[in-house]
């Protein structure tokens, strides 16, 4: 008789209990075929976990190998924890990101929390001391209670882990749209540097060396919660409070100190972070990479409570906790070295030459696996997309340029982000340079003159607008950012948002806008060297907006010239590009259309690339004082976001249409010079002042704008929706 009450293989087969757990009647054929009986309760869990959406990329797959992943500064790409890219003096900079959705939708606190400490630990199992934390938040309209309430809580608990553990927010993008409401995206990036000589995998091999557990006890929160993360939410997501996680920053610190010690330490063969689908995905994985089998003896984790099942051990996602593979003889100094940090640790198991992975609690046999099946063998899905037709972009007669600009720079989307970035430590470790505010933030590698830039940043009404060049447009976006900062583009990661691909038109957009990210991603030779995919991101109501979102990181040389870059009175602006008239996909058209209408615009990013390079020379030489790629709310909301920054005013004289005047279409920017600059590309728009007027005169038409209105404006939106009562 079994240790443990749970359905029998019948019941699982006649009942069909795995589709409560995703699978299909297919995937449940398969999953006997690889064992050549029916799956008990254990095992068929462990697929299911496995062969989920979240875990197996099955619809997403094919799409992802069409971005580039390898480079001049790749160290090592997608298939382990995050990507390393070479910053020189054998040193790396090691970054991913990750979503938490779904979590989020239910449980905003924990949901973000347990985010930003997933992501901590995937840089952390690389050997890298995380240096910097970002973020890329979308919510539905800020005038809804539901929408304040889950804006307010994602936003504590980001800062509420990020803070605790000592680790800074430096950067992020906040976004509105009525497209997220009831499904908010949760997207955490971590940055981390090492030294090339300490760079690990997730690996387990060696006959007879032991598997280690260390973290927080097990318990049953987080069961199924890479399930939940790959189903559309409904009414009865809510039941579904269970399957979110729950952190501890604190242990999560001491977590993190003991690994990076043990990372240091002789005798180790492999770490991976138990994440999504814990103590299954972490020990399967590390078995299938090292080609190895491996047995764990599951009376030997450490639970928090008497009587958890094999089954709930292997789907719980409780969170702090790190699995190892160490050489025989060798476990006793790390359990000595967990031990100092006051952190539960356990042998639990060994590498063995079976090529099986084997559960066993006290000597009952709960899952007998074959390793490679398992990881390498999910499903994958190659479906019928149809792209979506949409309305013709309109072309706009006349446009209240006055009303526009006052509408748009008092946005929640547009306006001022100091009510959610306030409440992070941005300067914790005394490294960051540059914040979470405007600009890309940049953080120094310590002990060093060196500095890395990083964004994070998504244009979901372009990509939906028009796929391919919507996903352009995210890369572009991103490295416009960090090319504004003087940086030079290393690589990238990038976070997959998308509603359920089993819907045509859903399908399409993912697979046009991976075709537009992969050409863009070629072209301005930044790799893709981590990522994550999020689909079934729905409501009942509606699906998301197609979401990539692209988190790129740069290196700078030497710092010094960042001492003096900011914008002066008298600064020369240009705007560097050709602005077009097209409005499709742009926060004005969200202002006077419900329909996101067609783009018809393509972008040459051969020459945006040249020019862009242009700029970072002439930053890094210290001929711009300050540059903003024009992106949400175009020219104007990107100069009225600057000029109410640094406190100043302009006098703007331009021969630009009004549409001009609000375009988005990726790849241009405005410069601030203290001198004359001449490039064919470059055109002159205005100059700097320090008057109490913005004046901009567009065709001989001047509006004039009062700098502390359209700065109080752009500052207290957001604070102000928050107060609101309604």
């Amino acid at each position: 008789m079994s240790q443990f009450i749970e359905p029998t293989i019948e019941q699982i087969k006649d009942e069909k209990l795995y589709q409560e757990m995703g699978l299909t009647d297919q995937e449940f054929d398969k999953v006997q075929e690889i064992l050549g009986r029916l799956p008990n309760y254990t095992e068929i869990g462990i697929f299911s976990v496995m062969w989920s959406e979240h875990c197996s990329y099955k619809h997403s797959k094919p799409f992802l190998k069409q971005f580039p992943t390898d480079g001049e500064h790749v160290l090592m790409g997608p298939g382990e924890g995050a990507g390393v890219v070479d910053i020189g003096d054998d040193q790396a900079v090691v970054f991913k990101v990750e979503s938490h959705n779904h979590p989020s939708a239910v449980e905003p606190y924990q949901g973000a929390a347990t985010g930003v400490g997933g992501i901590i630990r995937d840089i952390e199992s690389i050997g890298a001391r995380p240096v910097a934390l970002l973020n890329s938040l979308r919510f539905g309209e800020l005038t809804s209670k539901e929408t304040k309430r889950l804006f307010r809580g994602v936003v504590s608990g980001i800062g509420g882990y990020g803070n605790c553990i000592g680790i800074p927010t430096i950067a992020g993008e906040i976004e509105f749209d009525r497209y997220y409401e009831g499904n908010p995206l949760v997207n955490a990036m971590c940055v981390g540097v090492i030294d090339h000589q300490d760079i690990q995998k997730g690996t387990a091999k060696g006959v007879g060396n032991s598997v280690i557990y260390v973290g927080l006890k097990t318990g049953r929160d987080g069961i199924h919660g890479a399930t939940f993360a790959s189903e559309e939410l409904s009414e009865e997501s809510e039941s579904k409070r269970p399957s979110v996680q729950i952190g501890d920053p604190f242990v999560g610190k001491k977590l993190m100190e003991a690994t990076l010690e043990a990372i240091q330490t002789e005798g180790l063969v492999g770490i991976q972070d138990m994440g999504a689908a814990g103590l299954t995905s972490s020990s399967s994985e590390m078995a299938a990479k090292g080609g190895s089998g491996i047995h764990l003896q599951l009376e030997k984790v450490p639970t928090r409570e008497h009587g958890i099942s094999p089954y709930e051990m292997m789907l719980s996602e409780t969170q702090e906790r790190m699995l190892l593979v160490v050489e025989k003889g060798y476990e006793q100094k790390f359990l000595d070295l967990f031990d100092h940090y006051e952190l539960d640790s356990a042998v639990i198991g060994e590498v063995t030459d079976t090529d099986r992975f084997v559960l066993t609690y006290n000597d009952e046999v709960f899952a007998d696996i074959p390793v490679q099946p398992l990881s390498d063998e999910a499903p994958v899905y190659i479906l019928e997309g149809k792209v979506e037709t949409l309305s013709p972009s309109i072309q706009y007669d006349e446009l209240d340029i006055e009303q526009l600009t006052t509408q748009l720079i008092q946005h929640p989307t547009m306006a001022n982000k100091s009510w959610a970035y306030e409440q992070y430590d941005s300067q914790v470790g005394a490294n960051t340079i540059r914040r979470s505010g405007i600009e890309a933030g940049i953080v120094r590698v310590e002990g060093t003159n060196k500095a890395l830039a990083v964004s994070i940043d998504g244009k979901a009404r372009h990509v939906y607008s028009d796929n391919t060049v919507g996903g352009e447009s995210v890369v572009l976006s991103a490295y416009q950012d960090l090319i504004a900062t003087g940086a030079k583009p290393l690589a990238m990661t990038d976070c997959l948002n998308y509603g359920n691909p089993e819907k045509p038109h859903i399908y399409a957009q993912l697979q046009k806008s991976t075709e537009g990210m992969a050409n863009a991603c070629r072209i301005l030779n930044t790799p893709v060297v981590s990522g994550n995919v999020s689909l079934y991101n729905e409501t009942p109501v509606s699906s998301i907006l197609p979401t990539p979102v692209v988190g790129m990181v740069g290196l700078i040389d030497d710092v010094e010239y960042l001492k003096d870059q900011q914008v002066k009175v008298g600064d020369y602006i240009y705007v560097a590009g050709s602005l077009t008239e097209e409005l499709a996909g742009s926060q004005v058209e969200k202002l006077l259309s419900e329909e996101i209408s067609a783009m018809n615009t393509s972008i040459d990013l051969e020459h945006v690339k040249t020019m862009s390079e242009g700029i970072r020379a002439l930053i890094v030489d210290g001929k711009i004082n300050h540059v903003r790629p024009i992106g949400r709310g175009g020219f104007v909301v990107k100069l009225m976001q600057t000029l109410s920054h640094f406190d100043l005013s302009a006098d703007i004289d331009v021969d630009y249409s009004a549409s001009q005047l609000f375009s988005e279409v990726a790849g241009n920017y405005i410069i601030f010079s203290s001198t004359e600059l001449s490039n064919d590309d470059y055109t002159f728009v205005g100059r700097i002042t320090d008057e109490d007027t913005i004046r901009l005169t567009q065709q001989g038409n001047t509006i004039t704008f009062d700098q502390q209105t359209i700065k109080s404006h752009w500052k207290g939106s957001i604070e102000s929706c928050m107060t609101s009562k309604a």
